[in-house]
């Protein structure tokens, strides 16, 4: 169930990244999309009834059943880049502002 809803945020953020003209419509649609792609990586590391893969006197056992930690540790990565990206794209966004004063992407017309 949260694989799917994972996969309906990355199609509303691919909408909103072909549909939209605006540039913050666009870095929200972004940020939409990576929201879903992180929520899908760390649903197919979910494992029912699993413990963290920490050996202790209590599950010593290599018998038991892990939660596979590499996409846990994969999201961590992709929300700090995510992070990143959307700080550089705001920063092009307000600098595209302060040169043509509009966001919108048909209204900026081509430069001579």
């Amino acid at each position: 169930m949260i694989q799917i809803a994972g996969l309906i945020l990355i199609l509303i953020g691919l909408y909103g990244l072909i549909t939209k003209r605006n540039i913050i419509k666009m870095i929200i649609a972004l940020n939409v999309l990576e929201i879903g792609l992180n929520l899908f990586i760390v649903s197919v590391g979910y494992v029912q009834d699993g413990i963290a893969p920490i050996l202790t006197e209590v599950n010593n056992s290599s018998g038991l059943i892990f939660v596979d930690p590499l996409p846990q540790a994969l999201v961590l990565t992709a929300i700090v880049i995510g992070m990143g990206t959307t700080a550089l794209s705001l920063a092009f966004a307000r600098k595209i502002y302060a040169t043509h004063q509009t966001f919108d992407l048909n209204e900026m017309g081509v430069e001579e």
